[in-house]
This record gives structure tokens, C-alpha cells and sequence, in this order.
């Protein structure tokens, strides 16, 4: 795949004194040109999503903005479309939607309804069908904590300690019950709880609320296993009513760890080099740690002590015949020996010192055995930042230590990964460093007052220059009473986090935005520590070399959106030159198409939003009574590991209670319903017991789904795939990950209204039409698995005319069309909603400090003006009182990415 670049590569060969000669190489050339090529033909997109808060609470809207870039963070031409959904602590998607991007932005938002979304952690990501090609681990990722005020008879406040035995971790968790309304402990309570990992029961057990309320389950399992568990505890209220609680146990079952972390990648004899560390709680998080260095002999070598989030750093030069360790205190007082990692008896390191404002100075270390073998040879030192080579320089190996150094401006801000290789492409040592500019743009907010009364109009004037120069720039704006939604800065996610640095490094950045906003004199050592701990392989010179590319799998979506599918006759045969017909009936559109020599048919460049039905027609092709239309089964991206789960919040509740505490006074003001009495006679429900074929299953399913499941739900067969806990898809074949992952791998039997069909016909089921879906891991005594070779069955009951309900032709036709006329509800684009900003300025009805909002406004298409870099909004405070935070961020068409945050008060 070709692409037309928009950044033009700094390819440049210099020379070092006295270490680098000017000479040039064939194989330095080689490489510079093949890792060029690769970068140029297999470009890299981000996605980035400006959320209007942190955290949010059932029955909210998110509203956000992505920003899709390329290169250096320029504005996307490869991609027309981004995908943005929302996994609960199953691995499940509860929410999925695409969203049509325009000069590389896209505007959506997210209704989070309490039907859908219990409280608790989710992963939130973003994505293009392109970066499919490459790993989850590149896509927006967050942690998205969602509370719930409203439906809540109990809080629960959790806590977790954990120790190491016989390969085993136990586990110890204390769950605090209390009552939602009086705040009081719930007494003598019965809770039985179970440990649940991909939908099965690895340990349980039952127990009582101590006088405090207090709840504790013991359990030891392997660490590997209880990592993906949860913790389901169930307490019993009385009057038959019981309330589920759900915690993750990712956090709870690693115990405290310390990894070590060689500057260049290996430790070798006689050379002194820079060790980083990182100390970790059972939580996943940095812990503070000291301890001290010795070898075999007990002589103490180093004292170490870490300096931000468990980080720090130490030196240490190996000795011939010498083994290290180093003794680590942690700071509740524990203790913990680990052996520093493997030593070379011979080799050459890479060291970089990144305290330079000007230059990142460079040392290359050979030990004397590894000189003396490799005197003379050629090396080679390549820097590239997001996979485009800005520095490449080459050395004769004539001393055991060299110095020299690169200056910092032929690199963009970003993280950097400089490589030393031998002249055979081979890569020795590696190290990452972040080069800072502080180069943003320059956009600022200022209003006329700093103190304003609620409900009081507010004007907000933006200004975005680069540099000195006014720039035209697309830009979002979120205004929030800060009061209702405080959170720690040093935390957040942001358009530079993301952009520059996290979307750069593969694995958990613990507090990415301190790196960018503090003022701590320690900040840029402490980001060089956290270089150190990092792996970067963005680029890798052995595949470059033996000219090994991505596996593209996936296409930019540059059509907008597409439908695809064969026509055949009524006997299986493909059909050539076939016309088709397609209709969007909401939207009184056409389209037409033929299909190719094979039958294939496409339809490209639509445009439909979610839900909509799209007909496709082939009565007006030549025999068209005898034709049959399908459609293809739509990819989709399955939910990934959430490298975010360390942010996961265990207690809510108490975590978040200014904000919930707020929720739950707007639901109050905004549902002050009256009770009412409802009298009907029961419709008896639709279910698999209505068909003889499934004589032998239990009477309840293991699983079951509500059509109240699937309200936002626009094509069955992907609502399926995401719905259903503990699944995956292959080859289009539903499987149960215990059995996928096994020898016996043998899929699920799919049936509606008691018919076996294969996973593709849903495709042409209409989510409208369905009442339940009942789900089973075993056939029971029915037989069924053993008859289609099986394991496990999902039954899709449709929904039922109560009898001797008369319905129209037109209707009969729908629910039995004709095989030459396919309709379809395929994933279209999702409605993009306008954010409710209210006006006072006229007075009208009604208490005030009604107002609760917690955003307050939220303008996600704000656009600079070219000539002066600026621009205005207007909104109206709410009746919250305190401060209130406008943050703006964006880019300008060049790829320069800003961010600002202004406070005022309110009064």
C-alpha cells in the first residue's frame, strides 16, 4: 500500500568527533532507506478522544471529540471512519459505535443508560479499521469509571491484601456493607460469594456481616487465573430480595514487585552502567521502595531510593565473577531480595544523558573483551520518533569509549528510540528518550471578569498561535463545575498525554500528565527514569532488513460506509453482472450497483445512521424471481486486554461521592413521578420450552438477554458476538472461550424460534424482532450437541402476534421476504447529538439551584480564524457555586497539537 506523505523524513548523516567519520556506507544507507520505505508504505494512525470529564454516572451523556492523526500528528487522510466502544469488567462491549471523520475529527457522544451500565469500570478505546492491523496496545485506551446513585439499596467499600505461598497467591477481602440511605451497617446479613473467571466458578463460599458490617472471603488460586477474575458477592436484604456486588480482582492478586531495568538492555562485566527500577503495590501502582546493592560477598555497592510513583535510578559496574542482588524495603516495612538481571561477560552498551537543554549526549562502553574482538569494526547509531528516521551516523570502533552528541532540534517532541547496530544490521542496545521542545501551541481562554453569579452569561475568547502567528485550528471545549468533579490533575488523559507519549509506549503510564504540568524541578529527570523502564519497538531493524512488513489484513476505510455480499440463484450458482438496487427508506436513498464476475456486489460511499433499515433489491435483475441476495457479516475488533486496569477504582462510592451525591439530587429533581398503579393480564413470555427440540434443557438458561438489552443494538450477529460473556468468533463460528481455547474445540449451536442456522443468518434478523435470547453451556439431555456436533446452544426467540391479531400483507412480507429482496439493519453511523446548553436570559418558572449540571457547557466544534488565531463562545453558568474548569484542545492542519486550562468562580 502506497501513501502520499505529508512530513517530509530529516534523513541526516553527521559526522561525531572524534568518534563518528562522515563517511558514508551501503549498509547504513540500506537500512535508512528500507526503514524509510516501510514507514512511508505502512503509515501509523492515533486516535485520541477529548472525554468532557473523567468519570461519569449512569443515565449520563459522554460527549467527546476524536482527533485522528498521522505522522507527525497531522490531520488523517487514510481513514474516513472511527470506531469507539465501551467493554465492561467481562470483557463484554456494551456499547459500540462508528462515527464518520472529517479533515481528522469526529464529534460523538455516548448515552450511558442505567439499563446497559451498572456501576462500575469499563474500558473505553478508539480505533480505525487500519490500526486493526497493529496491536490494541497503540489504541485510545481509558479506564472509565461509571457510578450509579439511583438504583442503590447498599454502598460497599472493599479493600484486598494479598501473600505468596507455594506458587499461590491468597487472597483476603473485607467488604464493608452499608446502608445507602441511613448510612448505617448492614448487621447479621447472609452473603455467599464466588470467584468467576471467562464465565466460570473457580472458588465460593457463604458467610455473615460482622457488627461492623464487614464481610471477609478467603481464597488462594494461581496468580495467572485470579488476575482476570472478580469477586461476586450476593448479600441477602431479606423479604426474598438479594443484591449483587461485583470487584475485580486484576489489582488484588499480583503482590508487591520490583523489576530492574539496564540502561541499553543488558548489564555487562567492567562497564558502569545506569540501572532503572520500578516498584509496584498488589494494586499495580508505584510504591516507595529504599534498599541498597551487594554482591556476593555482602559488600554493600549502592544505596537506592525512589524518586517518583516507585520509580528511581542506581549505577553499578559489573565485576568478573560476581553475582548482585539488591535488598528492597517497601514503605508499609516489608522486605523482598531480587537478583539483578543476567550479566554479559562481554559487549557493548548505549548510554544516553538526556539533561542537556540542546542535546541528547550520546556514550557508547565496550568492555576490553568485546573491543579487543571488534576493534575496527564499523557501527551504526539510528534515532527515529514515531518510525521515521531523523538522525543516522556511523563510528569506527578505535577506543572502548566514545562521546558525542546529537542536537535536540533535529527531533520533534516526542519519544525518540536510538539504536546502535552492528554494520550487519544487527541491533545491540536500544534506549528511549523524550526530547521536549515545549513547542504546543500557544492557545489561551480569557473572559472579561474572573468572578461571575450563576446563571450569568460568560463569554470565553480563545486565541491558538504557533509561536508568534495566529493559526486556524479545530479545537473542543469542555466547561465543568470543578466543585462537582474534582479529580487529580497529575491523573488525566490529555490530547499531549496520549498523542506524545502514552500512545508511544506500549504498557501503563501511571500518572502520564505530570510529565507535562508540573512544576517540580525533578519532572524531566523523573520522565528520563520512566524512559528507562520502558520497551519501544515500533521499529524493528531485523524485520526492516529481511524486508518483513505488517500483515494488512485490514484497509483504510476511505468509502465512508459499505455493504458487500453475493448474489446466486436459487441453486447456489454465483450470479455475473447481476443488478442490484439499494434503499434507505428513512433517508429516500438509491443507490445502484452490478455485481463483478464472481457475483461479489459493493456498495460504497453510504451514508445512514444506526438502526436504519437498508434494502437491497434484485427483482429488476435479468431471471430476478430466481435470485437469492446476502449480505457479508460485518468485522468487528473484539475486546482487548485493558492496559488501563490499574486505574480501576475498587470502592466508587466512596471515591467519587461529591459527584454521585450531585447525580443523585438532578435524578431526584428530574423524576419526581408520582406512584401508579398498573393492572394487566400477563402476556406469557417466548422461550426455548415452546419447541420440542430443546425437550432436555434446563428450564432456566444459563445466560438470558431482554430485547430492553438491546435497545441500542443495530445488527444482531454483532450484538451477539459482544453480548454474550465468555465468547469469541472465529471462522464465523461462536465459541465459548473454555472450549475454544481447548483441544476439543467445537462451536455453539446457534437456533431461532427452535431452527438451527448458521451465525452469518443473523445478519438478516431484525434486532426489532427479537424478545430474548436464552443462553446455554451445555445441552443437558436434549441431545443436541451430540446431533451437530457441538458445545453449548443460543437460542433467539422473536417476538410473537398475540392470537388473533390480525396484521396487514405488507407485514406478513416483511417477516417472510422473498429471497431476492435482502433487508438488513446494518451498524451505521451513530446520531450525533447537540449538547443542551440552557438560556437565562430570559427568566422563567422554576426553583433556583435547580441547575445541578456538573458539565456545563460543551463545544466540541470550535475553529480558530486564520487571520487572528481567534474566536468566542457564550454559555450560562449553572447554580453550582465555586470554580468553575474550561479546557480546550485541539490542532491546527499542520499537526500542532494545544491544550489550555482556565478557572473562574462562580458566586
Amino acid at each position: 500500500m502506497n501513501f502520499k506523505r505529508s512530513v517530509l523524513f530529516i534523513l541526516l548523516l553527521i559526522a561525531f568527533s572524534p568518534a563518528f567519520a562522515q563517511r558514508d556506507t551501503v549498509g547504513l544507507n540500506t537500512i535508512v532507506t528500507k526503514t524509510t520505505k516501510l514507514i512511508t508504505s505502512y503509515p501509523f494512525e492515533k486516535v485520541y478522544l477529548h472525554l468532557d470529564k473523567p468519570y461519569y454516572a449512569a443515565g449520563d451523556t459522554i460527549w467527546f471529540k476524536a482527533y485522528v492523526t498521522i505522522d507527525q500528528h497531522s490531520p488523517t487522510i487514510l481513514s474516513n471512519i472511527v470506531y469507539v466502544d465501551i467493554a465492561n469488567n467481562q470483557d463484554s462491549i456494551t456499547r459500540f459505535i462508528k462515527l464518520p471523520v472529517l479533515n481528522g475529527v469526529a464529534n460523538g457522544n455516548i448515552a450511558l443508560t442505567p439499563a446497559d451500565f451498572k456501576q462500575g469500570n469499563y474500558h473505553l478505546r478508539a480505533y480505525t479499521a487500519y490500526m486493526r492491523n497493529y496491536d490494541p496496545d497503540y489504541y485510545f485506551n481509558k479506564n472509565l469509571v461509571i457510578g450509579n446513585p439511583v438504583d442503590k439499596d447498599i454502598v460497599t467499600n472493599v479493600s484486598f491484601s494479598s501473600s505468596e505461598a507455594a506458587g499461590l497467591t491468597k487472597v483476603a477481602a473485607n467488604v464493608a456493607y452499608k446502608d445507602a440511605r441511613e448510612s448505617l451497617p448492614l448487621l447479621n446479613k447472609k452473603v455467599s460469594w464466588t470467584v468467576v473467571a471467562n464465565s466460570e466458578e473457580l472458588f465460593k463460599g457463604k458467610g455473615t456481616t460482622d457488627d461492623n458490617g464487614v464481610f471477609k472471603a478467603e481464597f488462594s488460586g494461581a496468580p495467572a487465573s485470579l488476575k482476570g477474575a472478580s469477586l461476586v458477592a450476593v448479600i441477602d436484604m431479606g423479604n426474598r430480595k438479594a443484591i449483587t456486588s461485583t470487584f475485580a480482582l486484576k489489582t488484588a492478586a499480583s503482590g508487591k514487585d520490583v523489576q530492574f531495568f539496564p540502561e541499553g538492555g543488558e548489564l555487562i562485566i567492567g562497564v558502569r552502567s545506569k540501572i532503572a527500577f520500578k516498584a509496584v503495590n498488589s494494586n499495580g501502582l508505584g510504591v516507595d521502595v529504599k534498599g541498597s546493592v551487594t554482591d556476593n560477598e555482602g559488600a554493600v555497592l549502592a544505596n537506592l531510593n525512589s524518586q517518583h510513583l516507585g520509580m528511581g535510578i542506581f549505577a553499578l559496574m559489573p565485576e568478573n565473577g560476581k553475582t548482585y542482588k539488591v535488598n528492597i524495603q517497601f514503605a508499609d516495612g516489608t522486605k523482598a531480595v531480587y537478583d539483578l538481571p543476567r550479566i554479559k561477560a562481554s559487549g557493548i552498551n548505549l548510554s544516553v544523558f538526556n539533561n542537556d537543554a540542546d542535546n541528547l549526549n550520546i556514550k557508547l562502553s565496550a568492555n576490553d573483551s568485546y573491543f579487543q574482538l571488534n576493534q575496527g569494526k564499523i557501527y551504526y547509531i539510528i534515532a527515529q520518533n514515531g518510525g521515521a528516521v531523523y538522525f543516522a551516523g556511523q563510528t569506527k570502533l578505535d577506543a572502548a569509549i566514545y562521546s558525542a552528541s546529537i542536537p535536540k532540534s533535529k527531533f520533534p517532541t516526542g519519544v525518540v528510540q536510538l539504536t546502535l547496530l552492528t554494520d550487519h544490521g544487527v541491533a545491540l542496545c536500544e534506549r528511549v528518550a523524550f526530547v521536549q521542545h515545549n513547542d504546543a501551541l500557544n492557545v489561551s481562554i480569557a473572559s472579561a471578569a474572573k468572578t461571575y453569579n450563576v446563571r450569568q452569561k460568560v463569554k470565553l475568547n480563545i486565541l491558538a498561535k504557533n509561536k508568534a502567528l495566529p493559526v486556524a485550528g479545530t479545537f473542543s471545549v469542555s466547561v465543568i463545575d470543578e466543585t462537582k468533579v474534582p479529580f487529580d490533575e497529575n491523573a488525566e488523559t490529555t490530547i499531549l498525554t496520549s498523542t506524545l507519549l502514552t500512545s508511544e509506549l506500549k504498557g501503563y503510564i501511571e500518572k502520564p500528565n505530570y510529565y507535562f504540568i508540573s512544576k517540580d524541578a525533578n519532572a524531566a529527570e523523573n520522565l528520563d527514569i520512566l524512559m528507562l523502564t520502558q520497551g519501544y519497538r515500533r521499529v524493528s531493524y531485523r524485520n526492516v532488513l529481511a524486508n518483513k512488513v505488517p500483515q494488512i489484513t485490514v484497509f483504510p476505510e476511505q468509502n465512508g460506509l459499505e455493504i458487500s455480499g453475493v448474489l446466486r440463484n436459487n441453486t447456489g450458482m454465483t450470479i455475473a453482472k447481476g443488478y442490484l438496487r439499494l434503499q434507505v427508506p428513512s433517508r429516500n436513498f438509491y443507490a445502484e450497483t452490478t455485481t463483478d464476475m464472481v457475483g461479489n456486489y459493493k456498495f460504497s460511499k453510504l451514508n445512514f445512521i444506526d438502526s436504519s433499515k437498508v434494502i437491497i433489491s434484485a427483482r429488476s435483475s435479468a431471471n430476478g424471481k430466481n435470485l437469492v441476495v446476502t449480505a457479508n457479516p460485518e468485522t468487528f475488533q473484539y475486546p482487548s486486554k485493558n492496559n488501563m486496569a490499574f486505574d480501576e477504582v475498587a470502592n466508587i462510592d466512596s471515591t467519587f461521592k461529591p459527584y454521585l451525591e450531585n447525580s443523585l439530587k438532578q435524578y431526584k429533581n428530574t423524576h419526581q413521578l408520582k406512584e401508579v398503579v398498573i393492572k394487566a393480564n400477563p402476556i406469557k413470555k417466548t422461550g426455548h420450552s415452546d419447541y420440542s427440540v430443546f425437550t432436555g434443557l434446563p428450564m432456566l438458561a444459563d445466560q438470558e438477554y431482554l430485547a430492553a438489552n438491546m435497545r441500542n443494538c443495530a445488527n444482531l450477529y454483532l450484538c451477539l458476538q459482544t453480548m454474550i460473556m465468555g465468547t469469541t468468533i472465529d471462522d464465523n463460528k461462536l465459541y465459548f472461550m473454555k472450549n475454544y481455547n481447548s483441544q476439543d474445540k467445537k462451536p455453539i449451536q446457534i437456533f431461532v424460534n427452535g431452527m438451527p442456522v448458521d451465525l452469518s443468518y443473523l445478519n438478516s434478523v431484525m434486532v426489532s424482532n427479537v424478545e430474548s435470547v436464552e443462553v446455554f453451556k451445555s445441552a443437558g439431555f436434549s441431545g443436541i450437541d451430540d446431533l451437530y456436533g457441538t458445545s453449548g446452544i443460543v437460542e433467539i426467540n422473536l417476538k410473537k402476534a398475540p392470537k388473533g391479531t390480525k396484521i396487514s400483507f405488507a407485514e406478513l412480507q416483511e417477516l417472510i421476504p422473498p429471497p431476492n429482496i435482502l433487508s438488513i439493519s446494518p451498524v451505521g453511523y451513530a446520531i450525533n447529538r447537540e449538547f443542551y446548553a440552557p438560556k437565562y436570559d430570559v427568566p422563567k418558572p422554576g426553583t433556583l439551584g435547580g441547575d445541578l449540571r456538573s458539565t456545563v457547557y460543551w463545544a466540541p466544534k470550535v475553529t480558530t480564524d486564520k487571520a487572528t488565531g481567534a474566536t468566542a463562545i457564550e454559555y450560562y453558568n449553572a447554580d453550582g457555586h465555586g470554580t468553575y474548569r474550561a479546557t480546550i484542545e485541539g490542532m491546527d492542519v499542520d499537526g500542532n497539537l494545544g491544550r489550555y486550562v482556565y478557572r473562574y468562580t462562580v458566586k
